[in-house]
């Protein structure tokens, strides 16, 4: 394999590998709810991916930082991690780990939509038809959700996986801003400790209880959430969205949906109803129809 091929296929496996990972990453939360509260699991899994990036801080040292980037820095970790993960916590308290994962599959229409305008990426009629068709297909999707004990307010969850969608744009369109002139590292490690930070003293809210004992699986699922996640799909999703286009990047998140189902059917036992695959078929047909020759964005402005 040439040297250029090399190069082009290291951000293809990087982001097909966060991809996977963040799907994995809804099961891993449902399980961490069953035995602690959403504020404890979040700060717990911030808390583990600072730990991991302590043996890096040397490399730090050397960054190069430009006076005024603390704003975007600071408002991409406001996106993500610290409102995403308030929507979507709450997103997989109140619905099923696979319908959140088909809301997922919205982003990266919404990243195009959003590149266009702040990035200067083309966007085509095609795409803006596809982002019509699966937001129909969600809100169907929801529609046609019923109560569970494991998902007591569908609809309401959904929706609120639909606003961290919001957020996980602005944090790309930021992120690949930012990162012409940071490393994937240190924007990965920024965030997890402003995400640090912005949830520790939520954990002491009320009706937030803390940890009175160790529980063996939610409590590996919270250090997996921290290493696995934090640290390794953002790290990951992070060197890919600096090597490709932002709408191009966001492209692999259709990846999640898919397997998001597939865990969630193997490891939780959820599954969906004839109404909910074909609400699920608008979503992903929506995002099918806008991934056409003339409607991939290319990155004009993305420095």
């Amino acid at each position: 394999m040439t040297e250029q091929r090399r190069a082009a296929l290291m951000p293809v496996l990087a982001l097909t590998a966060a991809s996977i990972l963040w799907a994995s990453a809804f099961i891993a939360f449902k399980l961490a709810f069953e035995a602690y509260d959403p504020m404890f699991v979040l700060f717990g899994r911030m808390f583990v991916a600072c730990v991991c990036f302590l043996p890096l801080l040397g490399r730090f040292r050397a960054v190069s930082y430009r006076a005024g980037d603390w704003k975007p820095i600071l408002l991409m970790s406001a996106f993500e991690p610290c409102l995403y993960f308030l929507f979507e916590t709450t997103a997989i308290k109140n619905t099923e780990a696979s319908q959140a994962g088909m809301i997922v599959a919205m982003l990266p229409l919404m990243v195009a939509i959003g590149a266009h305008f702040i990035l200067r990426e083309k966007v085509s009629r095609r795409t803006m038809m596809g982002f019509l068709l699966a937001v129909c297909g969600a809100a169907l999707l929801s529609l046609l959700s019923t109560a569970t004990e494991n998902a007591p307010h569908p609809a309401l969850g959904n929706f609120l996986e639909f606003l961290a969608m919001c957020c996980a744009t602005g944090y790309t369109i930021l992120l690949k801003k930012l990162s012409a002139r940071y490393s994937p590292l240190f924007l990965t490690a920024t965030q997890a400790l402003i995400g640090c930070v912005f949830f520790l003293p939520l954990m002491f809210l009320p009706g937030q209880k803390l940890p009175t004992e160790f529980v063996a699986i939610p409590a590996f699922s919270v250090i997996y959430l921290g290493a696995a996640i934090t640290l390794g799909a953002y790290g990951l999703y992070s060197y890919g969205v600096s090597k490709i286009p932002a709408s191009q990047a966001s492209a692999f998140v259709n990846l999640i949906p898919v397997a998001t189902v597939i865990m969630a059917r193997l490891v939780l036992g959820e599954v969906f109803g004839l109404g909910q695959y074909l609400a699920s078929g608008l979503v992903l047909a929506g995002v099918f129809l806008s991934q056409d020759g003339g409607g991939k964005a290319k990155a004009t402005a993305s420095a």
